[in-house]
């Protein structure tokens, strides 16, 4: 009994602090696409507020909260307002399990992979509800996007993550990173490429990052799911995609690329080395290759990454059989 209220306040705190990276990281990732964005398409991108226009995303989120919350005529309130606060809370679930550190871990939990898998699906609930309770034609049309995209980029991400559990017998983050040695061969991203590439790929597909963004897909939805939400509600779809794009990179971290450990000195500093290299991929990546069509992204999956994940799959469980 003595144990309950120390681990329950170890949760309060864990879960405060992640509130409170997200917060911070949204800041972060916000000038980071922008300033991105422009050095590769030779512009300078925010330039005006503070230096090199690094105030700018903190002039952008108290705009977003002094906007006003506006429920379009027609709309299912309940379903319309769920739909951000259930696109945003579970987000802070996913970061509990994620070792950031020897000892930085929000949880200890035996199967954490499994709980970020089954959290993370309920981004796509809320998605679906933001489109269908704004009673807008493009929020209908993104939503169902959203959801077809979804159900598809889960499959070949979970045959992958599958292939490390079959390969290293454990669904504990900590326990797979503490397999994988200190310098980038002894990674698993040496042993599993396939199934790395794999994850990235089905990472952009669930996260809806370009080119894989066709739930927004502002040039033929105007905004898609969420294209009547403005305020904090547009904030809050703002901050749960970056920080799902946080997931995604740290799970790759800790798969594939060692999670905490460094050549020197290992830490948390090599971890978000790691995680920040990923994000910054994602982002050369949505200003580099154009938006998909949709039937192109649901070949990608079908005809490429599901076959490439099974045979990936199934070899890693012979070789694990034999070895």
């Amino acid at each position: 009994m003595s144990q309950l209220p120390v681990e329950f306040v170890r949760l309060i705190v864990a879960l405060m602090a992640v509130a409170a990276f997200v917060g911070l990281n949204g800041l972060v990732m916000v000038y980071l696409e922008r300033k991105v964005a422009g050095h590769i398409q030779r512009r300078p991108g925010p330039f005006e507020v503070g230096p090199h226009g690094i105030l700018q995303p903190v002039a952008d989120a108290l705009k977003l909260v002094g906007k006003q919350l506006f429920t379009p005529s027609g709309a299912d309130k309940l379903l319309f307002w769920m739909a951000p606060i259930l696109s945003f809370l579970p987000v802070l679930l996913l970061f509990l399990p994620i070792p950031f550190g020897p000892v930085l871990t929000g949880m200890e939990v035996n199967l954490g992979l499994l709980l970020i898998l089954a959290f993370s699906g309920l981004n796509v609930l809320a998605l679906c509800l933001a489109g269908w309770g704004s009673k807008n034609k493009w929020g209908l049309l993104g939503a169902a996007r959203a959801v077809a995209q979804s159900v598809a980029y889960e499959i070949p991400l979970l045959l992958a993550v599958l292939a490390i559990a079959f390969q290293t017998g454990s669904l504990n983050l900590s326990e797979i990173v503490s397999g994988q040695g200190s310098w980038p061969w002894q990674w698993n991203l040496f042993v599993q490429p396939l199934a790395f590439i794999i994850f990235f790929v089905s990472a952009l597909g669930e996260t809806n990052r370009a080119p894989f963004d066709l739930p927004e897909a502002e040039s033929e939805l105007t905004a898609g799911f969420h294209t009547e939400y403005s305020g904090m509600g547009f904030g809050l779809f703002f901050l749960a995609e970056y920080a799902n794009m946080i997931v995604v990179s740290s799970v790759a971290a800790a798969l594939f690329l060692g999670g905490w450990k460094g050549p020197v000195f290992d830490g948390v500093w090599w971890f978000l080395a790691k995680v920040y290299i990923l994000l910054l991929i994602m982002i050369w990546l949505r200003w580099t290759y154009p938006r998909v069509r949709f039937d192109q992204l649901l070949n990608i999956n079908w005809k490429w990454l599901m076959p490439l994940a099974l045979i990936n799959l199934l070899a890693t469980a012979l070789i694990t059989k034999l070895v």
